[in-house]
């Protein structure tokens, strides 16, 4: 029998004194340059000690932790412990949904590996969690689109449904590499799954490769005028997370956006910010994301203090980019 618990979940609020936390995305030291030797979960949970961070974000892909590995309580309670002995917290959970592509899968083959994801959240206390759409972005005819969308909305749906059972918030981080990656895609898209435990997460990174760039688009990209910032304000009602990275436009392996250090990029942090305002600030974490970049070890140790001038609103003046 499947395990189901049904707790109350916590309500959304924003706070005017307490400011975001900082985590580091544990991806960073997996994937890209990183996959042949990745860093174990302990170093790199010293390494964000040692360099100011409040927090991790867990990646979900072995060797880092896997819901399947921690399947008891007794697990759960090891790890947590681990963790807080480094005086962390947890921001999210990034766990492993590409066997299971919600627009293609049965509801119930993506809910029932949605319930081992949950159940390692619920022993972690973890409260957010990250998914994506898991298809590649390529072309549909209008009946194909409208079928994969269809099942993808019902999916999401009943997932958000049931992480709201456990006081848990679906995020949805959508990227060049993923299918539905078009700005109205990606509105419309929030707007129908319409469920309240279900959000939107930001990625600056993203934000700006898709509106400015319309990467991975097809032959005639959505850009936005106003760029990541006018993406900002569109999905400012629906904000559930966020990641702080700069870009570009490029792609890493013609993939997925190149994630690059502050201050190496294009992306107006203080004007993001501002568009995502008031919600931003009321995140109980801002997650710093330096997926596939090969300085990770040397740029993510001076990330802390550009992004805490970003939480403190004191980051130099211009394009928000630190001098």
């Amino acid at each position: 029998m499947t395990e189901r618990l049904v707790v109350t979940p916590p309500q959304p609020s924003i706070s005017s004194t307490a400011r975001p936390r900082i985590a580091l995305g544990s991806w960073a030291f997996a994937f890209g340059p990183f996959a042949a030797s990745p860093w174990s979960f302990d170093r790199l949970c010293r390494y964000a000690a040692a360099n100011g961070y409040d927090g991790v974000e867990i990646n979900g892909y072995r060797p880092h932790p896997h819901d399947a590995d921690f399947d008891s309580d007794a697990r759960c309670a090891e790890l947590s412990a681990r963790i807080g002995a480094f005086g962390l917290g947890i921001s999210a959970y990034a766990p492993d949904f590409s066997a299971v592509p919600p627009g293609e899968v049965p509801i119930e083959v993506y809910l029932a590996r949605l319930d081992s994801v949950l159940r390692f959240c619920r022993r972690m206390g973890i409260s957010m969690l990250r998914v994506d759409t898991v298809s590649p972005p390529v072309a549909l005819s209008a009946a194909e689109w409208d079928a994969r969308f269809g099942q993808l909305v019902r999916t999401w749906r009943a997932a958000a449904s049931r992480c709201a059972e456990v006081g848990v918030t679906l995020v949805w981080e959508f990227e060049p590499g993923f299918w539905l990656n078009r700005p109205s895609e990606v509105v419309r898209l929030l707007a129908e799954v319409a469920h309240p435990s279900f959000r939107v997460l930001f990625d600056t990174s993203h934000a700006y490769t898709g509106a400015v760039a319309g990467a991975r688009q097809g032959d005639e990209p959505e850009l936005l005028l106003g760029g990541a910032v006018d993406y900002a304000h569109k999905l400012r009602p629906w904000l559930g997370h966020l990641h702080l990275i700069d870009s570009d436009g490029s792609l890493h392996d013609n993939e997925t956006s190149a994630h690059l250090p502050f201050g190496a990029g294009r992306v107006d942090f203080e004007a993001v910010l501002a568009a995502l305002k008031p919600g931003a600030d009321g995140l109980p974490w801002w997650t710093v994301d330096f997926c596939f970049w090969p300085g990770t070890e040397r740029d993510a140790a001076t990330a802390v203090p550009v992004v805490r001038s970003l939480v403190d609103g004191s980051s130099a003046s211009g394009n928000g980019r630190p001098r």
